[in-house]
């Protein structure tokens, strides 16, 4: 296959306009990922390379704080702004995007559902400390079936002992502390507890990072539980009220994964408006032939409405109202718009769309996985048509 010199792109299409209270908070994200984020995105992912002293900075600067209260630490940002920082940080790289979104899940259980003195303790570190958060819920064989969990813990006095083994950790192996999920009574939701794990527990392992097809520079691994001794001070929540904390948490992280799969959509639609107003084909801009041109206005508009979505979800739990179908809903759409848009991307930029010397055969890679994570969308249909007709007959 010969290919002609790619054309010189255009200055960026301009982006939307930010809502009032998030203007000049994502001013400052959009500085940041001009001088910090964007100029070396290409060249990690390809490495392989986990931007940790970025989520440092991240850490210090608030960001990885921003929806939980100022009192300990947080940022008091709604979540509909906070959510628009996680798209633009998806759009640059959706290794900072997903990190900050799956930090955010991690520290959920204990702001939530812990106790004043333990959010007192450990929230300030854990939201602004320089520390960085994973979420331990699947299991090799629990992945969908998150109540069918088999890592357990047994209690030894003031200790909980936790055995066995956690799969597709965001963060596995590289984290200071990780939000546990572990059965301490029966079979079923009813008998999983929580627990906050530090990362170097004596017991704690973690194997080789998994070999994926997109998001190199995120390290996903199994975690080994070996008779990993933890406080009673450390269990968040009530016996038995982990599965409840669990999917608590995953409501808010689903709206996390929606705004990055927008993000990443957004990318694409970029780089795709860039190549085909700047390249000429007959003698024209390839963005003249109407075929073209409805494959980007398409794009636009599903961007949009995902966008949309995600916003109407996050104003719900802004204002305390039940969300839950409305994050399975965004999740959903986002993620599987976020597939079409980074597919028609690649089409639209042609035999280049095919290399690695653009980024769209990244987002198309990337965008994969986001509707795989934090429950996959057969899971989200599921979840909706539970909202709408109440639970499966069995």
């Amino acid at each position: 296959m010969t290919l002609a010199q790619p054309p010189v792109a255009p200055a960026p299409v301009p982006r939307r306009m930010p809502a009032p209270e998030s203007h000049d908070l994502l001013g400052l994200v959009r500085d940041l990922i001009r001088r910090e984020i964007r100029p070396v995105a290409a060249e990690e992912e390809a490495a392989g390379t986990f931007p940790r002293e970025l989520f440092s900075r991240l850490s210090a600067t608030g960001l990885l704080a921003l929806p939980y209260p100022e009192r300990f630490g947080g940022g008091d940002q709604p979540y509909e702004v906070y959510l628009q920082v996680l798209e633009e940080l998806g759009a640059a790289r959706l290794t900072v995007g997903l990190g900050v979104s799956v930090h955010t899940l991690a520290c959920h259980a204990l702001a939530a559902f812990g106790t004043d003195e333990q959010r007192a303790w450990h929230l300030p570190q854990m939201l602004g400390g320089g520390l960085l958060g994973a979420y331990c819920l699947s299991e090799p064989q629990s992945g969908s079936d998150a109540a069918g969990l088999r890592t357990r813990a047994r209690r030894e006095g003031d200790e909980w002992v936790l055995s066995g083994t956690k799969a597709w950790i965001t963060h596995g192996g590289i984290a200071d502390f990780y939000t546990v999920l572990a059965r301490t009574g029966g079979e079923g939701p009813r008998g999983v507890t929580a627990f906050l794990v530090p990362g170097g527990a004596r017991g704690l392992t973690a194997a080789a990072p998994e070999r994926k097809m997109g998001m190199g520079g995120s390290p996903t691994a199994q975690l080994h539980f070996d008779e990993v001794r933890v406080a009673d001070a450390r269990r968040i929540g009530e016996e038995g009220q982990g599965f409840a904390i669990a999917m608590a948490a995953l409501d808010s992280g689903r709206l996390g994964i929606a705004a990055c799969a927008v993000g990443v959509a957004q990318a694409a639609l970029d780089e795709a408006l860039a190549f085909t107003t700047g390249r000429r084909q007959f003698g024209r801009p390839v963005a003249d032939f109407q075929g073209l041109r409805f494959m980007l206005a398409d794009m636009a508009t599903q961007i949009e409405a995902g966008r949309a979505l995600y916003l109407a979800a996050a104003r719900l739990r802004d204002a305390g109202e039940p969300f839950g179908q409305q994050a399975a809903m965004a999740k959903l759409f986002c993620t599987d718009m976020a597939m079409r848009v980074t597919t028609d991307a690649v089409q639209l930029l042609g035999g280049y769309g095919y290399t690695a010397d653009f980024p769209v055969e990244r987002y198309l890679r990337e965008a994969k996985v986001l509707q795989i994570v934090e429950g996959t969308n057969q899971i989200q249909r599921a979840v909706i048509a539970r909202h709408l007709v109440g639970p499966e007959q069995r």
